[in-house]
């Protein structure tokens, strides 16, 4: 069982809770780590001690950095909501409560790969938000943690680049631009994209607000596109977020998208 206390609603309080589910239903708890704290095992450490399903009970950016690295191990992963937004585990699971999930799964759980964004050696299994506006990440941070003082200073700098270059975007037909945010999903094997641009203070402020609240979507002037692959332009190093975890890419970034090798737990069909 993996959980990080600091991805917002995996308490140890929680995790002992969702522990006597696995002593109830007969389960085996092999081990467990607390991350980051502790580093993510290796895929021979589960082989070891016989590991068949990893838990884990923690936001989407470590959900990520998880299933990147246990890629090509052949035991399932269980992805319990224990972050903020949680958008992979509301894929696989709806808005079921974890400890519903794990009834669920094992008395009929059913393992599904599942789908990303990739660029280079990253990826994103929720999405990727690449430009300017990534910068807000760190605002958005400071209001997880109530560290309202480093929250103005987080919103001035990300204030700053959001009127900095934007990217530009060629889906293989033509290039679009240049948007200040570009938010790319996988979706059944294609590129969902939805790209932002900044016609003035006003938009620019929106953008920040629905930012700040977990959906710039709803923001205006968003034109949305879908392709198999696409090439990304900008500045030199062009900021990106690949499930909340910053990155910066180099232009021109080739974004394509990919399926797992690893098996994710699902409770509910991928429709």
């Amino acid at each position: 069982m993996i959980t990080n206390p600091s991805s917002g609603s995996a308490s140890p309080e929680k995790c002992a809770a969702i522990e006597a589910i696995f002593e109830e239903r007969g389960l085996e708890l092999a081990g467990r780590t607390i991350f980051p704290e502790d580093g993510l095992p290796d895929i021979d450490d589960f082989i070891e001690a016989k590991v068949d399903t990893v838990v884990l009970f923690a936001g989407d950016g470590t959900v990520n950095a998880a299933a990147c690295k246990y890629d090509r191990w052949k035991g399932e992963v269980l992805v319990l909501p224990g972050g903020t937004m949680n958008i992979l585990a509301r894929r696989l699971h709806g808005d079921t409560d974890p400890h519903d999930i794990v009834h669920k799964a094992h008395e009929q759980g059913a393992g599904r790969t599942m789908p990303f964004v990739e660029s280079g050696p990253h990826r994103a299994f929720c999405s990727l938000i690449i430009g300017p506006a990534a910068a807000w990440a760190q605002a958005r941070e400071a209001v997880r943690y109530r560290a309202f003082t480093r929250l103005r200073r987080a919103v001035r700098v990300a204030w700053a680049r959001t009127w900095s270059k934007g990217v530009c975007l060629f889906d293989g037909t033509r290039e679009r631009g240049a948007y200040k945010a570009l938010l790319i999903s996988p979706e059944d094997g294609w590129l969902k994209i939805s790209a932002f641009t900044a016609r003035g203070f006003m938009d620019a402020a929106k953008l920040g607000w629905e930012w700040l609240t977990g959906n710039w979507q709803d923001a205006p002037t968003v034109d949305n596109v879908r392709s198999a692959h696409v090439t990304v332009t900008g500045p030199r190093a062009i900021h990106a977020l690949f499930d909340g975890e910053e990155v910066m890419l180099k232009s021109p970034a080739l974004v394509s998208s990919g399926v797992s090798n690893l098996s994710f737990i699902a409770t509910v069909d991928a429709a």
